[in-house]
């Protein structure tokens, strides 16, 4: 399909040229000037056309798919989605499970965890706190009765630098998502709020933000992380309120931001008075390097939760808060849902104080540490990124490969694994790479007989494949 014959006129318009553009985009789009499928002309040629740089097509592009009045597909272009702004979420946060897809096949997507026995120690857990008399199901949880759970919570995390921290601190979530989305709701201001992210970045980042109404606009980075002077020139372009990022195991590159990298971050962010939110839910329980909380305690919001160690199935997030904003972070958690739930609470608490949950996350790391190396092994020969501890590898194709075309020949081959473009924003960059879940629910045979058959297609050229 050729491109749109469209160009708005911008030269009258007042304030800056995406937002102009973008209500172009709404009234050409309701009026039906553009109808539902046209496809949008490129961000270049809009831009040369109408004499603005590409980041101002391409920002506008963007809260236009982001009100999902437009659809943009990965090697197809931009296309008209919609002739209203739809409210709320257009998007699906988790990859699509369905069975029909994945018949007969490896599904190597997410890093799920595998059993080994945590549904037996919550049933125990649930059988346990079922039969304490003394326990009242009937009225609403409070997060005054959560202060033991905040407490052991401290004694869970107290293996990593994050700097002085108490009970006061801790503000119990259901999940990660969770705790960024009330991180957002406690930090954003404006009705058109700024967020930044690594320019491959967890999705969950844009989505809640999205939530919030807030844009969000991708930083440049390198192995560890995002570039302080890209984050700067972010910062006085943009205004920007948060910056969201991954500073001990980045997702989905697994890299891991150094001490003089991190500090020159939290310099940044205290010159532009950025708040800082660090997704840690995937890191291993110790580390040596100070965390960006203990470097910035006043301005980051350490993100974690026990879905990458024990379950994903509890739903238990919490957020170490800023020095002093503990109580702002909880009576945000009580207007959005009182409090944690109460049969959560009272297993998570049994849990930790029984040490089950210690002994769980040791199981669980030892096996999935027998599937890393196994991938390592196999995939040695070409270019890895990962991570001790860690639940998935990035993967760089080989010159001439596709992240699109690679995916498509492993499903066919049987396995599937997400592209590097997932984790970029729409008209953003991603390099030729895949990430690949360790996936411990896929019983070790079939999870090696995976890796090779992804070993044997990456030794292929491209050319032999496409006959």
């Amino acid at each position: 399909m050729a491109d749109t014959i469209w160009l708005p006129k911008l030269s009258d318009a007042d304030g800056p040229k995406y937002l102009a553009l973008t209500r172009a985009l709404r009234e050409s789009i309701r009026s039906g000037e553009l109808e539902t499928g046209a496809q949008l002309p490129t961000v270049r040629e809009l831009a040369w056309q109408l004499k603005v740089t590409p980041g101002t097509v391409a920002r506008a592009y963007s809260l236009a798919t982001q009100e999902g009045m437009l659809a943009a597909t990965v090697g197809r272009g931009t296309f008209v989605a919609a002739s209203a702004p739809r409210l709320g979420p257009t998007q699906a946060l988790f990859v699509d499970r369905d069975p029909a897809r994945l018949q007969g096949k490896v599904d190597l997507r997410a890093p799920i965890l595998p059993d080994v026995g945590q549904n037996a120690a919550i049933g125990a857990a649930l059988r346990a706190i079922g039969d304490d008399p003394d326990t009242n199901w009937v009225d609403y949880p409070s997060q005054q009765a959560e202060l033991p759970l905040r407490e052991a919570i401290c004694d869970w995390i107290s293996e990593r630098v994050l700097g002085t921290m108490t009970a006061d601190d801790i503000v119990l979530t259901h999940g990660g998502q969770n705790a960024i989305n009330l991180i957002f709701m406690c930090c954003l201001r404006g009705d058109r709020p700024v967020v930044l992210t690594e320019e491959l970045a967890y999705p969950g980042f844009r989505h809640a933000a999205r939530l919030s109404r807030a844009e969000v606009v991708a930083v440049e980075m390198d192995a560890e992380g995002i570039l302080p002077e890209a984050l700067e020139q972010a910062c006085r372009r943009y205004g920007a309120q948060v910056l969201c990022l991954t500073g001990e195991a980045q997702n989905p590159t697994t890299g891991c931001m150094g001490l003089a990298r991190r500090q020159a971050i939290v310099d940044i962010a205290r010159r532009y008075d950025l708040q800082i939110i660090d997704d840690d839910c995937y890191s291993v329980a110790s580390g040596s390097v100070p965390a960006l909380r203990a470097l910035a305690p006043e301005r980051v919001w350490h993100v974690g939760s026990l879905s990458k160690s024990i379950s994903a199935g509890l739903r238990f997030g919490y957020i170490v808060a800023p020095t002093g904003m503990g109580p702002t972070g909880r009576l945000t958690a009580q207007h959005s849902f009182f409090a944690l739930s109460r049969p959560v609470e009272a297993v998570v608490l049994h849990l930790l104080q029984s040490g089950e949950a210690r002994r769980l996350r040791g199981l669980v790391q030892a096996e999935l540490e027998e599937r890393l190396q196994f991938t390592v092994n196999a995939l040695g020969a070409f270019d890895l990124g990962w991570q001790p501890g860690l639940q998935f590898i990035f993967l760089r194709l080989p010159s001439g490969w596709r992240a699109s075309s690679f995916c498509s020949h492993a499903e066919a081959a049987g396995v599937i694994v997400r592209s590097a473009d997932e984790y970029a924003l729409i008209h953003g960059r991603a390099p030729n790479a895949v990430r690949v879940a360790l996936a411990g629910n896929v019983p070790m045979a079939r999870f090696e007989e995976g890796i090779m058959r992804l070993a044997r297609l990456l030794a292929q050229p491209p050319a032999e494949l496409m006959v």
